[in-house]
């Protein structure tokens, strides 16, 4: 730990010891999330990227949506270790929630995209999500649909407008409306000192004691507010023990380095938010452990070389309940038709 770090801990551990007024080191959400100056939304672009969000024909086979693995009429992921594409192909990585992604400043546990924009593409192309050939694929689907055209059209005002980069523009539009505000622990951030429970508190407390916030501080509750853009990275596991990591299996995948192929980003993978993590279920970038009690434990044990009570752990668990934040109402949409056509092969004995 740096050693400004160690300081700034001590500070706040002394200062909640003594009862005194601290300044904490996370924020409510900001009214308005990071937007880039090239996709301002509108009304008409996010009704848009809602549809393409919502619709299984970007996939190959029409099974796939960006839906089916970030649920937003749930908690934003589908609640499994690795999410099933195309053919029930299967990652090694756990779908992160897509609740409040707005506020991360890269996206992907590795980080290898640099905004909501870049991210949206990715799926569409990966052989075990979606599985479209390449980008040219996904838009010759989406330009025979008529009412996509249109509303192409309408929305980035110009004839050749269904484009992939419009298309991951109305996404990630849309994206940037799926935000949980006024959790409990905001409302507390706020003022209101009995928004959360004295367990809670006592693990707000303990978080800091033992050194969580680190890394785990700021709005989003996954590092210091950057840029977007420029990402916060941590090893995981930074102390390797003999029992939770090979267990875990968490050495098998080397984190960001897969992307970059440089040998010391092996291992560094993006903070997670914790943020609506009580419903995030399962755990790390495998989804390898199944509750939320046993993630407190590895992590107080491979991130900072400690052991921690159970009653330490039921704190924390009580406090990063106060991190569910308010959810807004999700409707399904109606897509555009494809009249008297199909895009998909038709099997025979179906007929």
């Amino acid at each position: 730990m740096h050693r400004y770090r160690f300081f700034f801990i001590l500070q706040l551990v002394c200062s909640l010891a003594l009862g005194a007024r601290v300044e904490l080191p996370w924020s409510p959400l900001p009214e308005k999330p990071p937007t880039p100056k090239d996709n301002p939304s509108t009304r008409e672009k996010i009704s848009l990227g809602k549809q393409l969000f919502f619709d299984p024909r970007i996939s190959l086979d029409g099974t796939i949506s960006c839906n089916s693995c970030h649920n937003v009429m749930g908690n934003g992921t589908d609640n499994k270790p690795t999410s099933a594409g195309v053919d029930a192909k299967h990652g090694g990585r756990s779908a992160p929630t897509v609740w409040n992604s707005a506020f991360h400043s890269v996206q992907f546990w590795d980080g290898r995209a640099a905004s909501l924009e870049d991210q949206a593409k990715g799926p569409m192309t990966n052989p075990v999500e979606m599985a479209m050939k390449d980008h040219a694929m996904v838009m010759d689907r989406i330009s025979r649909i008529p009412g996509y055209v249109a509303q192409f059209k309408k929305v980035f005002n110009g004839e050749n407008s269904t484009t992939i980069e419009n298309t991951a523009k109305a996404i990630a539009a849309y994206e940037r409306t799926l935000i949980t505000r006024n959790s409990p622990f905001d409302r507390y951030m706020r003022g209101n000192k009995k928004a959360i429970s004295a367990q809670a508190e006592k693990g707000m407390k303990t978080v800091i004691e033992l050194g969580c916030i680190t890394c785990h501080r700021g709005q989003n509750f996954n590092g210091t507010d950057l840029k977007m853009g420029e990402g916060f990275y941590q090893k995981f596991p930074l102390l390797p023990d003999e029992v939770y990591t090979p267990k875990y299996r968490f050495m098998d995948d080397k984190g960001r380095a897969e992307t970059t192929k440089k040998e010391e980003d092996e291992h560094f993978w993006r903070v997670p938010t914790w943020r609506n993590v009580a419903l995030t279920a399962p755990y790390f970038h495998n989804g390898s452990v199944a509750t939320l009690e046993e993630a407190v434990r590895i992590m107080a044990k491979v991130q900072l070389g400690k052991e921690v009570t159970e009653e330490q752990v039921s704190d924390i668990v009580s406090f990063l309940n106060t991190l569910v934040g308010e959810f807004p109402e999700q409707t399904l949409p109606r897509l555009p038709e494809t009249p008297g056509k199909t895009f998909f092969p038709l099997n025979a004995g179906n007929i």
